[in-house]
């Protein structure tokens, strides 16, 4: 018998929440000293259906040096999906594959704050 869509949306919605906290506490633990002098903000995370990918969608202060460890993050994400693997192997039979993504939403906003001060 399949599950209710209602029962998997909240399913969904957990295992995102707990992969956003979990996520956002290696970054923490790695320290502006691994990426750069940045932080790292997990803003948001989707988790597909069946829970093997998650899109990640980081923020990255100072917001110059963004791409660059967007990269970083990108060419680490096998030893950050261990790490992850390690915090929610109680709770996951499968560790998702990680995409990362870059939340310029900050910057957007500055830039229409900006606008419309002129």
């Amino acid at each position: 018998m399949k599950a209710p869509a209602a029962d998997l949306n909240t399913r969904q919605l957990k295992v995102s929440r707990q992969i956003q906290k979990d996520l956002s506490e290696i970054f923490r633990a790695k320290g502006p000293v691994a990426y750069n002098g940045t932080m790292i903000s997990v803003v948001h995370v989707r988790i597909s259906p069946d829970l093997s990918v998650a899109h990640v969608w980081i923020s990255v202060f100072p917001s110059e040096k963004a791409k660059d460890v967007l990269k970083q993050v990108q060419e680490q994400n096998r030893t950050i999906r261990g790490e992850l693997g390690r915090r929610v192997a109680r709770q996951l039979r499968i560790v998702p594959e990680l995409v990362f993504f870059l939340d310029d939403s900050l910057d957007y906003a500055q830039h229409i704050d900006e606008l419309l001060k002129k």
